[in-house]
């Protein structure tokens, strides 16, 4: 006999309460973003600058090029820590409670920000915020896929990317509004708005319940199914409530008998099929390829880049392009890479041959539009959708740190060294710079072929016997079937048609009689 349905009919209730969290990703986004126009402005140049012959000085006064990598990628570095500590401390006290402590954190960051008027307070302030960026960026996305329904789990979680991008269009906008004030509030209003975005966030999560996946992990199933309830919109002991907690138990004693939950456990297996080791490479090595594209690039330099290859107002198309960066989603990995790769050659080639010709800054932009489109219809959400589903409950929250972590590492390094990429005085290579992401980008192809399973359609847990059964290039093909302990989450073809090819698993379990 099987329960006619796969799943808890999905509430409005249950998917705003899903919806909501993703507003972390505005947070992620106004911070990483608003530095870019920050960098541009007259006041913070005379502010924090030092005396120079640069022609972008106001003045004669600008920061050097060590102060602006400093600046920029010590968010990234603060980050990297967080990251790697949320994973911890969201074991011990709870997803939830790990994003509010991480918003406490980064306020704590603001305040140095808004208050600096040196390098020497404004640095601090950054990596002290960053370090609560870690702690929300990875465990939101724990937090979201963990509590998601599967049907949306994957729209759900893209959605945290596409609020990375209001984040980033709002910090373009405040950076636009402010940048001709010449008093200290052209950099510290955009640096006081955090603030509003980090209250936001914390003080609604309190009205969120905690996973029941985190509750299973702690042998509290009374609470496991109460929050459950709350998300599915359903009774904690009605049949859906009851299924879908059973399955969550039963893959949890499973993997606890045959998954230690150490950091070390993280690396152990080689790379056999079921190994961690093997899911955390995928999910370490998927961040550092999305870092990889370049696309931070734009959005912390965008503005000095523009003005280099001889475009005028700067800010303005800063907001453009990151405007455009709203639209699409859904498409895979592989195209989405080829897009890439195929925009980044373009704007390297005309930038080179063409260098300072309207035509040719007219092409910059339009292939910088159409390359952020690329990336925010494809590796933008799908590489924290996918580290989000990879790992096994027992080391899932220590798994999403380090793919996080791996994330921040690597904005550190390219979000340091890229003033030298560019600046006159170093490398200078202006648009010649993009032949480096375009090489980066077909690396992004190669990699997604040949590594990256499909998970579209499954359950955390049937993911996990996904994994341990396939390879990358065959997880298409693969069917849910019989799990642990005799228990099933294969259905009849009749089923499966009636449910919209969903697995039984997420309308409970297909038992004999």
């Amino acid at each position: 006999m099987t329960h006619d349905r796969v799943e808890a009919p999905v509430t409005l209730r249950g998917y705003l309460l899903c919806v909501f969290a993703a507003f972390g990703g505005i947070l992620f986004g106004y911070d990483s973003g608003y530095i870019n126009g920050v960098l541009g402005m007259s006041f913070f140049k005379q502010q924090f600058g030092s005396p120079s012959n640069d022609k972008d000085a106001y003045n004669s006064l600008i920061y050097k090029t060590w102060e602006k990598s400093l600046i920029v990628s010590i968010l990234s570095a603060g980050t990297f820590f967080g990251a790697l500590a949320a994973g911890s401390v969201a074991d011990w006290i709870g997803r939830r409670s790990t994003v509010i402590v991480g918003c406490a954190i980064f306020s704590v960051g603001v305040i140095f920000q808004v208050a600096s008027t040196t390098v020497a307070l404004l640095v601090p302030g950054r990596l002290i915020a960053g370090f609560g960026i870690g702690f929300v960026s990875a465990i939101i996305i724990l937090y979201m896929s963990e509590v998601a329904p599967k049907r949306f789990r994957g729209a759900i979680v893209s959605g945290y990317q596409f609020c990375i991008t209001i984040g980033l269009l709002l910090a373009s906008v405040v950076d636009n509004a402010t940048k001709d004030r010449m008093d200290s509030g052209s950099y510290r209003i955009p640096m006081a708005l955090q603030w509003l975005f980090a209250c936001v966030l914390g003080i609604g999560l309190f009205l969120l319940p905690e996973s029941p996946r985190w509750y299973v992990k702690k042998g509290r199933t009374q609470d496991a199914a109460r929050a459950l309830g709350t998300l599915r919109g359903q009774h904690f002991e009605s049949s859906y409530i009851i299924d879908e907690l059973k399955e969550l138990t039963d893959n949890h004693d499973y993997e606890m008998r045959n998954i230690r939950t150490g950091w070390v456990d993280c690396f152990r297996g080689g790379w056999k099929p079921s190994s961690n080791l093997r899911r955390v490479v995928l999910g370490m090595a998927l961040q550092m390829m999305q870092q990889g594209t370049g696309v931070n690039f734009i959005f912390y330099y965008g503005s000095t880049f523009f003005r280099t290859v001889g475009l005028e107002n700067a800010f303005l198309i800063s907001m453009i392009t990151t405007a455009v960066n709203k639209f699409g989603r859904r498409m895979l990995l592989i195209s989405g890479a080829i897009g890439m790769l195929v925009c980044e050659f373009v704007i390297a080639i005309v930038g080179t041959v063409d260098e300072g010709s309207k035509a040719a800054g007219i092409c910059l932009i339009v292939f910088t539009c159409f390359y952020i489109f690329f990336f925010a219809s494809t590796w933008g959400p799908a590489a924290w959708v996918v580290i989000g589903e990879i790992f096994p409950l027992p080391i899932r929250a220590k798994g999403v740190a380090l793919s996080t972590a791996s994330n921040w590492f690597w904005n550190f390094i390219i979000g340091f060294i890229t003033p030298y990429m560019v600046d006159e005085s170093y490398g200078n290579l202006k648009a010649k710079v993009f032949f480096v992401w375009g090489a980066t980008c077909t690396a992004c192809v190669v990699f997604a072929y040949f590594l990256v399973p499909e998970t579209k359609g499954l359950s955390l847990e049937q993911v996990d016997r996904m994994l341990e059964e396939t390879t990358p290039r065959t997880s298409f093909k693969w069917v849910p079937h019989h799990l642990r302990e005799g228990h099933t989450d294969g259905s009849s073809p009749e089923t499966t048609e009636k449910m919209g090819h969903q697995g039984p698993l997420e309308q409970g379990e297909q038992k004999g009689v």
